[in-house]
């Protein structure tokens, strides 16, 4: 076991009901055969091999803790191959002007697709994928893009192409602890609960911990995994790694992982997306990924309708503002026996806050400035850079709601100080009505 995530074992437990469940469900899209007998905890057969799984199958595996993980005893025909992870690239490039421009060079192009096509894939890995590529295909093809992201910013030109397939399996493999965990997580946003909050957080140790039970991975490889929603500025997840703590493979997983996420928006929206997001994010990202994504970005010319007014958008800068600004740094004080780590979450959720702040401040959309700007309605430009920086703020500030829930870490019938937890509730609230929810 890596002994970077060993003191986070205990900390992620998946639960193998839910991938038991999505075998069940690919077995009423095709057939899913039992290739070696699955035996349970107790030694005991309970399915036997060349059983078809079916609802009598899934039944039985339900009722039974398996002594070894379930996915090593199941197989489908066809599996997902490195030549449909080319494809697959092959067809983003084709469809996405940003992923073009990054490909432009045919022999560039064609040694990123053959690292992709090269990914290890282990039969009980390609059964993963597979399920991935049937069950959760957006999933699938964001991990593709991430490859094709990954890999361009690992500088192909002087790496190996056995390194550059291992960093490609990296990203591409990067949630398949997504797989072992409530599928609830994977539909469109909704209200998350604290153990949804505990899993989602958990998914880069799982998707390292399936990779660490085959050889075929590299450590750097499986590291990346482990640290591919890790930031620079220690705000992001499981360890809270700053700086040149996060390893090169695991910066360039969390750059790609910006890219990848927004692949099937429309060219326009997504590179204006993204200059934003890389602007906003400056902190968070490695300045070089940084510099080589926005290179990439043409400038961006104002779409026919902004997201907001330029009234509301500057409306909802001043309302995520006022939100960072009532946040309770005096919440080490009002609470009573205060363990050490929780005082320094809350010293860097403060920090977090104030750097947000001065990101907008940064941006000329700090609150002084903002009656000044609404007033130039005649700009479609400025109405379209305000709506896209409201967005992302909105999305930095629910990312620190959720580190504070997170870094606080609730023991069972325990409860958040009055002042964090008034701030949290403030802060999901008005988010949701920002959003519309």
């Amino acid at each position: 076991m890596c002994a970077w995530y060993k003191p986070y074992v205990t900390f992620t437990k998946a639960d193998p009901d839910h991938l038991k469940r999505a075998v069940a469900e690919l077995g009423r899209r095709r057939p899913v055969v039992v290739s070696r007998a699955i035996y349970n905890t107790q030694g005991i057969k309970v399915i036997e091999a060349g059983l078809a799984v079916d609802e009598r199958v899934y039944e039985r595996l339900m009722q039974h803790q398996l002594s070894a993980p379930l996915e090593e005893s199941v197989g489908t025909e066809p599996s997902v191959t490195g030549a449909v992870l080319r494809q697959l690239a092959t067809e983003l490039i084709a469809r996405q002007p940003i992923f073009a421009r990054m490909t432009a060079q045919a022999p560039l192009r064609d040694r990123l697709l053959r690292a992709i096509e090269n990914v290890p894939l282990p039969r009980a890995v390609a059964f993963q994928l597979t399920l991935m590529h049937e069950l959760q295909p957006d999933l699938f093809r964001r991990a593709v893009a991430g490859a094709l992201v990954a890999t361009w910013l690992g500088e192909p030109d002087t790496a190996t192409l056995q390194d550059l397939a291992q960093l490609a399996a990296a990203a591409v493999l990067r949630d398949l602890g997504m797989l072992h965990i409530d599928p609830v997580l994977l539909q469109p946003p909704a209200p998350l609960t604290a153990e949804h909050r505990r899993q989602l957080y958990a998914h880069p140790l799982l998707s390292a911990m399936v990779l660490e039970r085959h050889l075929d991975f590299s450590r750097p490889a499986i590291r990346a995994v482990l640290e591919h929603h890790e930031a620079l500025d220690g705000s992001g997840y499981p360890r809270h790694l700053t700086g040149e703590a996060v390893s090169p493979w695991g910066r360039a997983l969390g750059a790609a992982e910006l890219l990848a996420a927004q692949h099937a928006l429309p060219a326009h929206r997504l590179e204006t997306r993204l200059s934003m997001q890389l602007r906003v994010g400056q902190r968070r990202l490695d300045p070089a990924f940084i510099r080589r994504l926005q290179a990439l970005i043409p400038r961006v010319a104002a779409m026919s309708e902004a997201l907001l007014s330029l009234a509301d958008a500057a409306e909802r800068l001043r309302s995520l503002q006022r939100l960072l600004r009532s946040w309770p740094d005096d919440v080490v004080g009002t609470a009573a026996g205060l363990s050490a780590a929780r005082r320094q979450a809350v010293a860097d959720i403060d920090a977090h806050c104030r750097e947000l702040e001065r990101t907008l401040a940064d941006a000329g959309v700090a609150e002084p400035q903002l009656a000044m700007l609404a007033q130039d309605e005649g700009d479609p430009g400025l109405a379209l850079e305000m709506s896209m920086l409201a967005e992302e703020a909105a999305w930095h500030l629910r990312g620190i709601g959720r580190m504070a829930r997170r870094r606080w870490r609730l023991a069972p019938g325990e409860a958040f100080p009055a002042a964090l937890q008034a701030w949290l509730d403030q802060t999901e609230a008005a988010l949701a009505r920002l959003h519309g929810g």
